[in-house]
């Protein structure tokens, strides 16, 4: 059975602003989130892994996905939710959590606003009984290079320590349900990151990586924040990527496509491309 997981960045804006405004533009949830369900209209995910997802954005998706006639449940998750659609899945078992606000032996708060958390869904397929854990989650997002604007000591280090817990976290469901794991959302870090190279030390390997049919080479973020918002996207390669798709424990030839859904209408709607992977299951 082809299914399609997306992970997807919705950037966490529920009003309109005064530099948008100037220009005649809207950044409002509402009007943003209607642009999402445009999204899901053109792609059709089964799930989707949220990150950066208010509770007024959760209730809009829902309600303006179904008048569009697209169906789909929500797991809340803070400002991680799952969306998915109930006509072909049964939720089996689901976990959630927040990611504690310290690193342990260093200073500092790594959680901002607690709005960093993973959100953990147990889901069997209808049609075929066969189950896999999907994973949404979100990492601290400061930088660990001293001269980056944003930097933060032990940033890159915290967020290997949360992909530790949210790995230990899906280790314990598998051992209770044996089945595949998909780990989704935005890390905040690329590849030679220390957060994905513990995620490849746990077992887990990238779905562009091993994407049989496709793999997309852009890197999927683009300038869209409180001031406005460019007409164009970054033009880095992959490896730039902060938003990623991890697999563990899947059959051979899972991975089909592994894509970036990147039109012009996104632009103003948040600086995160979704990401996509179809797979066989």
């Amino acid at each position: 059975m082809k299914l399609r997981l997306m992970s997807h960045n919705q950037w966490k804006c529920d009003h309109n602003l005064p530099d948008w405004e100037k220009v005649g533009a809207d950044c409002s949830a509402e009007v943003r989130v209607r642009g999402f369900v445009r999204v899901y209209k053109d792609t059709l995910p089964d799930v989707i892994g949220c990150q950066e997802v208010s509770a007024a954005m959760a209730d809009y998706l829902v309600r303006f996905a179904a008048e569009e006639g697209l169906h789909y449940a929500l797991l809340w998750g803070r400002d991680t939710p799952i969306l998915y659609r109930p006509d072909k899945f049964e939720l089996v078992d689901s976990a959630f959590a927040l990611y504690p606000d310290e690193f342990p032996g260093h200073e500092g708060i790594f959680n901002n606003d607690h709005t960093k958390s993973w959100n953990l869904a147990v889901f069997r397929v209808k049609e075929t009984g066969k189950l896999f854990i999907f994973v949404s989650t979100h990492l601290w997002w400061k930088s660990g290079n001293p001269e980056a604007k944003n930097y933060q000591a032990h940033s890159a280090e915290a967020r290997a320590y949360q992909i530790g817990l949210v790995t230990e976290k899906i280790k314990e469901y598998q051992a209770k349900y044996a089945c595949p794991a998909v780990l989704v959302g935005d890390l905040n870090c690329g590849y030679g990151s220390k957060a994905l190279e513990r995620a490849f030390a746990e077992g887990f390997v990238h779905a562009h990586d091993v994407a049989t049919e496709y793999a997309d080479e852009s890197c999927g973020l683009h300038e869209c924040f409180g001031w406005g918002y460019y007409d164009y996207y970054n033009d880095d390669p992959f490896p730039a990527s902060i938003d990623h798709i991890l697999i563990k424990d899947a059959p051979e030839g899972f991975v089909r496509r592994y894509e970036r859904f990147s039109p012009d209408y996104y632009l103003p709607l948040s600086d995160h491309s979704p990401a996509i992977a179809d797979v066989e299951f």
